[in-house]
């Protein structure tokens, strides 16, 4: 299991639509940054169907900020909160 630090959590929503896909969003706020973050945000935002991951934002310890598009994965830029938000809901929005 992944180490992580003292947190608070000020998000955390599960919808499941009438389509049946499922968005998930858990957000923490950490003491200290999660290496290599320069932020104190620990999150994982899923939005998949059937055990299918179509879209998911996290970040790790040794990993950082990244995001899940189908099979793909690359860096994500974090900026802040809001801004990761929309940037899952658009990408829902493109998905769909």
């Amino acid at each position: 299991m992944q180490y992580m630090p003292p947190a608070i959590c000020v998000l955390h929503d599960k919808t499941i639509r009438a389509d049946g896909s499922i968005v998930e969003m858990v957000v923490w706020l950490l003491n200290a940054p999660l290496e290599p973050c320069s932020h104190n945000y620990k999150y994982r935002l899923y939005y998949g169907r059937e055990g299918v991951c179509r879209v998911r934002y996290d970040n790790e310890l040794g990993k950082g900020d990244h995001r899940h598009i189908g099979a793909s994965e690359a860096a994500y830029a974090f900026v802040n909160i809001d801004t990761l938000l929309g940037d899952f809901e658009r990408d829902i929005d493109n998905w769909s």
